[in-house]
């Protein structure tokens, strides 16, 4: 984590948004006070850093399971296999990038407790806007500073 991301956090201006869009019922523009609603979970993790080693912080905020399951993805959920042509692509301001399968975070498959973290160290990140946090990951490539999007998608061909 850098300080300017840090300090990104603290600094005035208007409050950083996220838009949740693709196979969603009830697609959302969220802010890091709107992700606030969902239970918070804290998670400590230590992951290495290609530029600058090893990291550790401490991280607040809601599951991205639960964030997204609220915004009603177009799947059969009583169909498990459903779920599994589901992918989650989230962008950073940077436009940094990652993606995810939905059987990843989903309680039934990989259960991984991604974080749609709200405080990093904690430091509120209204103003930075919410951090990607994959505690299971031993590198930090995929903690996605900044989020402004997040892509649900089921309908991509893979095969042609």
């Amino acid at each position: 984590m850098s300080q300017s991301l840090t300090a990104a956090g603290t600094a005035a201006g208007p409050v950083a948004e996220l838009v949740l869009a693709g196979d969603l019922a009830r697609p959302a523009r969220l802010t890091v006070p709107d992700l606030l609603a969902w239970p918070q979970h804290r998670a400590q993790v230590a992951f290495e850093c290609a530029t600058s080693g090893v990291q550790q912080h401490h991280f607040t905020g809601p599951l991205l399971h639960d964030v997204l399951t609220d915004a009603g993805p177009v799947f059969d959920a009583a169909r498990r296999k459903d779920r599994l042509r589901f992918l989650i692509a989230v962008r950073g301001t940077d436009g940094h990038r990652a993606l995810l399968s939905w059987a990843e975070i989903d309680p039934d498959f990989g259960r991984a407790p991604v974080l749609l973290a709200v405080t990093l160290d904690d430091t509120p990140l209204d103003r930075a806007g919410p951090q990607l946090v994959l505690p299971q990951d031993r590198c930090g490539t995929r903690y996605i500073s900044g989020i402004d999007a997040i892509r649900v998608d089921g309908g991509y061909t893979a095969w042609t």
